[in-house]
């Protein structure tokens, strides 16, 4: 019987990862296609049960599926890593959507603006040279 060495089960480990999410990339474009076929609709035929921030909120959802497999991409393409700024981007994107559709309560909005001006913050300290990689 052969041994299990860690080198090993970290390999079965990344191609099982990267399977995984395949798997989630073809998931997600199902979805990014329903997604645009309902913006095409409420575009369209100018959708009752569609408000304004509704419309608004479908746009920004349409473009999270769109980050989240470009997330995905970015993480083949960068030799099976993802990068932080990724994350922040699709971060901030989900809070203005959030802020958009459920803007009724002006703490809230608060909150999620700080919520944001983090994230930014965030971004930027990692970008920073400091924290670059030799």
């Amino acid at each position: 019987m052969k041994k299990i060495t860690p080198k090993t089960l970290s390999k079965f480990m990344k191609r099982l990862l990267s399977c995984l999410l395949f798997a989630l990339a073809i998931i997600l474009s199902g979805f990014l296609l329903k997604a645009t076929w309902v913006l095409l609709t409420i575009l369209t035929k100018n959708h009752p049960a569609y408000n304004g921030h509704e419309t608004i909120g479908a746009i920004i959802i349409w473009f999270l599926y769109f980050e989240f497999i470009a997330l995905i991409a970015k993480y083949f393409e960068s030799k099976l890593h993802f990068p932080l700024r990724y994350f922040v981007y699709i971060g901030v994107t989900a809070i203005v959507r959030l802020i958009i559709v459920d803007h009724e309560h002006p703490m809230s909005t608060l909150i999620y603006s700080l919520a944001i001006l983090v994230l930014l913050g965030a971004l930027y300290v990692s970008n920073t040279r400091l924290l670059k990689r030799i």
